[in-house]
């Protein structure tokens, strides 16, 4: 029987953190998801989504250009329609009653001509934009994925899951729907906007000035809805981000769910958080359809008034038929565009939003950058010297005030202290998860800052309580470290951790699949497989943290003799809460408060009066 020396695993997140932010920051990254946004807010985060865009764009202009030409082309056909029925009204059927119908038939085979033009130019720009908006979509994809997963630790310790997969999914699908219908309603409405009310000035200045003037009212009811629809759907984007953390949490823990009987209240939280995300989405709604009424409401007034002044026109000789019936055509066609760009104007606010959101993500930068000119570390011998070292979470959270340790090459060194005494907090400086504040850490005498992340990992492992395993087979799990690595090198490595034979047992041997989490497998059988793909590796410094707490004694024994194979003739690093894992280090050091307070050899401590032999006596007093 085992006895631990904490109850619990001493974590220390930053989430609360009061560190200091300058107001830049504010509008960077992840500071900005719950704010309330002011006006020079909205424009640096309006910014910064272009600059995106354009960015995600730019590799991809011809294509961008010719469908921006195959939109001309095709706005051009549209506007010539309505001249086209002009002229045939006008000068065609009058040279009709003279008998010479050359003028009508051109007139009609232009028309047919024009909207022939226009149904091939479609064609073809929705060919090119969904090409052009399924490249920009898969670069934004990679890029946010890869870049998340280069983000340092300290981001994914305060950024939920939840809301990286809202990033990169549903977010991402918000901006597919932009980019391959939307767009093509924008820019085909702004061009025509922007030709027809030139033909309008053309065809008769009073008619167009009535039309300009009711532009007025039009410009600020669009300025007006633009205020309110960004904000609208930018909550909306942080309510749905809301829903998918709940989802995500609820369905990786369903185990605890399921044991506590928690799920009436995951119903709970969930109902509230979609009852947000609803009320958030009718709010952007019912504003959208605001607007949408109001230009429709201010088209029907303007054309009801051409109507009638274009019929006085008429009436007084002013204006042919022709003309008037072109005009409201061309009225028909301007205000047309304007109820799409309505449509078009909800789909935009709900991208922005989106890419609000994404690009914070991409604007935030690792907390431990890689070196610019490292120094190359192909294999350690393991020796580790932390050099008056400091750390804290934030100003208030000091972990670890000035210490030094120095571990020699091959020496197993052993991390016992309470919850909080900063055990794990050392383990991650080690393996370079943070930077410490001041001093350094070094490997071999190289500053770990100074070391390439590649040539780190290849030296440096690390090995926690729960080894995560991908859906796979155990083979490709065991391959982790070395994706290249022969058959034959797995079966060694499993082998040298005692795993092969049960794995051999397996339905389908080293192919058989592990399933979600290594859910196929026991807690000590996963962590096994954990230990064959650091031998597999052959690092020179391995950390355990807590590697064998979770287990029951037979399991434990198992992991132990592994561990006696995998620490063989490397440096080792173990934060042990069971005073079983601290018999095969060389050396402990018992913690309090970020200080190391006794250090010495197992016997030696054992033997002495201080913390660790009291741990001992009580452990031994447990076994009887």
């Amino acid at each position: 029987m085992s006895t631990d020396i904490a109850t619990t695993k001493d974590t220390v997140t930053v989430e609360g953190s009061s560190e200091p932010r300058d107001e830049a920051a504010d509008w960077r990254g992840i500071a900005s998801e719950d704010k309330e946004i002011t006006e020079a807010g909205n424009l640096v985060l309006a910014g910064r989504s272009r600059r995106l865009l354009l960015d995600l764009v730019r590799p991809y202009r011809k294509l961008a250009a010719l469908a921006l030409v195959l939109i001309v082309v095709d706005n051009a056909a549209m506007v010539s329609a309505p001249l086209f029925v002009a002229h045939g009204l006008d000068a065609g059927i009058s040279e009709g009653r003279k008998g010479n119908w050359s003028p009508l038939t051109w007139t009609v085979g232009g028309y047919l001509g024009a909207v022939l033009l226009g149904i091939l130019t479609t064609f073809l720009f929705l060919r090119v934009s969904g090409r052009l908006s399924q490249s920009v979509l898969f670069d934004l994809r990679v890029r946010s994925f890869t870049h998340v997963q280069r983000l340092s630790v300290a981001f994914h310790e305060k950024y939920t899951s939840g809301k990286v997969v809202a990033r990169l999914t549903g977010d991402i699908e918000t901006l597919q729907e932009l980019l391959e219908s939307a767009l093509n309603q924008a820019l085909s409405a702004i061009l025509s906007v922007l030709t027809i009310a030139v033909l309008l000035i053309y065809l008769d200045l009073t008619l167009a000035a009535i039309v300009l003037i009711g532009f007025v009212p039009l410009v600020l009811v669009t300025r007006w809805a633009q205020r309110r629809q960004r904000a609208g759907y930018r909550r909306t984007r942080g309510a749905i981000a809301k829903v998918v953390v709940q989802f995500v949490e609820s369905m990786g823990g369903m185990r605890a769910v399921q044991t506590f009987r928690r799920e009436q209240r995951n119903e709970s939280v969930l109902a509230y958080e979609d009852s947000e995300f609803q009320e958030a989405t009718t709010t952007a709604m019912r504003g959208m359809g605001d607007y949408a009424g109001l230009t429709r409401l201010l088209g029907n007034l303007t054309t009801v008034i051409i109507i009638v002044v274009g019929a006085w026109q008429v009436i007084e000789g002013n204006l042919a038929v022709g003309v008037l019936a072109a005009y409201l055509l061309y009225l028909n066609e301007f205000y047309g565009p304007l109820d799409e760009l309505a449509q078009v104007f909800n789909s935009y606010q709900s991208a922005a939003a989106a890419l609000e959101k994404i690009s914070g993500v991409l604007e935030e930068e690792p907390s431990v950058v890689e070196p610019v000119d490292p120094i190359p570390l192909t294999k350690a011998s393991g020796a580790i010297l932390l050099d008056k070292v400091s750390f804290g979470y934030g100003p208030d959270r000091q972990v670890l005030p000035e210490f030094t340790l120095d571990i020699p090459a091959g020496q197993v060194v052993a991390l016992v202290g309470a919850t909080g005494a900063g055990k794990s907090t050392l383990a991650k400086l080690l393996t370079r998860f943070y930077d410490p504040s001041d001093g350094a850490v070094s490997l071999d005498g190289t500053d770990l800052r100074r070391v390439s992340d590649t040539d780190l990992r290849r030296n440096v492992v690390m090995v926690t309580q729960e080894s995560y395993l991908f859906s796979g087979s155990v083979a490709d799990n065991i391959r982790l470290g070395r994706p290249d690595a022969a058959d034959e090198e797995v079966f060694a490595a499993a082998r040298a951790v005692g795993l092969y034979d049960f794995v051999q047992a397996l339905p389908e041997g080293f192919d058989t699949d592990v399933r979600k989490r290594g859910g196929r497998l026991s807690a000590g059988q996963r962590q096994l497989v954990a230990f064959a793909r650091v031998f597999l590796a052959d690092p020179a410094v391995i950390v355990l943290d807590e590697a064998t707490s979770s287990l029951d004694i037979p399991g434990e024994r198992l992991v132990q003799r592994a561990l006696e194979t995998v620490l063989r003739d490397r440096t080792a690093v173990i934060i042990a809460h069971r005073l079983s894992t601290v018999a095969i280090a060389d050396r402990v050091l018992v913690l309090e408060s970020g200080r190391i307070v006794e250090d010495g050899a197992p016997a030696d401590l054992i033997a002495g009066t201080g913390r660790f032999a009291s741990l001992h006596a009580a452990w031994r007093d447990s076994l009887v």
